[in-house]
């Protein structure tokens, strides 16, 4: 059984450039980056596209050996001898950051958590946080104000001249930099107002060693409009705590916006919560869209993800290993784009927190890219993004769901079957998503989908068509692995064909062509939850 869904993309309406805000990742063990996996995937985030992949972690100043833990990280950045005197040791970070670089990806620095050695309350430092843990146990020492402010400026100027000195100034100029995480919860045990303190010596240590550096914040959690506000009113008029003048230049805003999955015991399903996500982006837009001055300056969505802690795990998680978690992304990736011009800002990434955990079983149930080195199909997602550029191209869906229907209700009657285009040149790329909050099975979408105003010589061989799919069958190496058994110990020829499986997928059914008075039209069944690209070459 299907229903019908007709697309139409039109080639002659450019609605804005492609926003290539997919290209940002993160994740809160900094130390992964470097362990034998974490390079590797790295190393494929790397080689998405020709837009540059950016890499934002917690932990960086947190004390320790570089031991990582869930949720923990540590690089022992910065102690104190006997009389106080600062000990800075770059040993780690130049690992860390090394191992960014020589993998194409640049650092979105943040600056955080607070060394033990500057912490107003130093004891209990480390946390000892399970998966199954209460989330409010991880908020220890390392999450305080500093001691002295004046050292925390030392700090951070210390390590932005070492990362002049040892990459180069026009390197350090195209990262981003940013203060802290979530100062607006139990990340910062310090007022609002030392907040702002903080963040002021921050801008005034990193312009000290590298002028035009790009800083923003504050990172807010989603639903924290209030602080948000608060803090970009301090950056216009408010008293800066470093040079005591008035207000701080700030280059680009940043919040955080969350999903919120649920469990329903009833009928033992995953419900997603779309809307709730979509709702924070929403709020933290008009907020910062509000200030003529930062209106027009860049805009990142700092964690942008289905729901909160990557390291958790619980039956509401369900949906993370399989085509759930990659049909949402397509679907809320596309809106992020409608929210953007819904409120004309210049939104310029959105960054998934979720990257792999070390020596942790096959497919456990974090959020991740990867397992193991076996890629999950919502890595194929951002491969698919990868492959749009250009600019944005209208288009309209008969079964796409409204925006404002989306925010108020998430997808919870009819799934939302919709569409995103883009056009670079002689190239057109069709994303088309299958998505509904509830993780059920429900018939497939029979798509036609019109080329409108796209001329494109199919029959004469002039054009190319490839269609990519992530679904049950295609670029999923999640069900390749139920298939086997699960093997938590895979054999050599079990683990290529996990490989071969995780890959971007070209779809092996059937894709019909037909021409309709001048226009093409291309039909093909997609089914629930599942995501296609179709990438036309030699269009004009």
């Amino acid at each position: 059984m299907t229903f019908t869904v007709q697309i139409s993309i039109h080639g002659d309406k450019p609605v804005g450039p492609w926003r290539q805000i997919y290209r940002f990742f993160g994740c809160d063990e900094i130390n992964y980056v470097y362990t034998k996996d974490g390079q590797k995937l790295l190393r494929k985030l790397g080689s998405l596209g020709e837009q540059q992949v950016f890499f934002r972690a917690h932990n960086q100043f947190t004390t320790g050996p570089g031991v990582h833990a869930l949720k923990w990280g540590s690089t022992n950045a910065y102690t104190e001898d006997a009389d106080g005197e600062a000990v800075y040791d770059w040993t780690i970070l130049d690992r860390i950051y090394d191992t960014y670089l020589a993998r194409n990806v640049k650092p979105y620095v943040q600056f955080g958590f607070m060394p033990k050695a500057l912490s107003t309350h130093p004891e209990p430092y480390q946390h000892k946080w399970t998966s199954t843990s209460h989330y409010l146990e991880i908020f220890t020492g390392w999450t305080y104000p500093p001691k002295d402010y004046v050292k925390w400026q030392d700090l951070v100027y210390h390590w932005t001249k070492h990362c002049v000195e040892r990459y180069g100034v026009s390197e350090c100029e195209s990262w981003y930099w940013e203060t802290w995480n979530e100062p607006d919860m139990e990340y910062w045990m310090g007022t609002p107002e030392e907040f702002y303190a903080l963040n002021d010596h921050t801008l005034a240590g990193v312009r000290r060693a590298l002028p035009r550096a790009k800083i923003g914040g504050p990172e807010v959690t989603g639903g924290g409009q209030a602080f948000l506000r608060d803090f970009l009113q301090h950056c216009v008029n408010g008293n800066n705590a470093a040079t005591g003048e008035r207000g701080c230049q700030l280059d680009f805003s940043s919040f955080h916006a969350k999903g919120k999955p649920e469990y329903i015991q009833e009928a033992k399903h995953v419900r997603m919560g779309i809307a709730n996500q979509l709702k924070e982006i929403d709020a933290s837009i008009a907020v910062i869209a509000s200030f003529p001055e930062f209106k027009n300056k860049p805009v990142i969505i700092g964690e942008s993800d289905p729901e909160g802690a990557a390291a958790a795990q619980g039956p509401q998680l369900a949906y993370r290993n399989g085509t759930l978690y990659s049909s949402y992304t397509a679907a809320s990736f596309a809106r992020k784009h409608d929210l953007a011009d819904k409120h004309g800002v210049n939104l310029e990434g959105a960054i998934t927190w979720a990257f792999e955990f070390e020596d942790q079983p096959y497919f456990a149930g974090f959020r991740v890219l990867a397992s193991h080195d076996i890629d999950l199909p919502v890595l194929n997602i951002f491969r698919m993004f990868a492959k749009m550029g250009g600019v944005r191209l209208e288009s309209h869906s008969s079964h796409q769901i409204a925006l404002d229907k989306l925010l108020s209700e998430g997808v919870r009657g009819n799934p939302d079957v919709g569409a995103i285009a883009s056009r670079d040149g002689s190239n057109v790329c069709v994303m088309v998503w299958h998505y509904h909050d509830d993780d059920l099975a429900g018939p497939a979408a029979a798509v036609e989908l019109l080329l409108e105003d796209v001329r494109w010589n199919h029959d004469s061989g002039g054009g190319k068509l490839t269609h990519y799919r992530v679904d049950a069958d295609h670029s999923n190496s999640y069900t390749q692995w139920l298939e086997m058994g699960s093997p938590q110990a895979p054999s050599v020829d079990e683990y290529k064909q996990l490989e071969a499986a995780a890959m971007l997928a070209t779809y092996r059914g059937r894709t019909s062509v037909r021409t309709e008075e001048g226009v093409s039209i291309l039909s093909f069944d997609l089914p629930r939850q599942g995501v296609s690209l179709l990438l036309l070459e030699g269009a004009w």
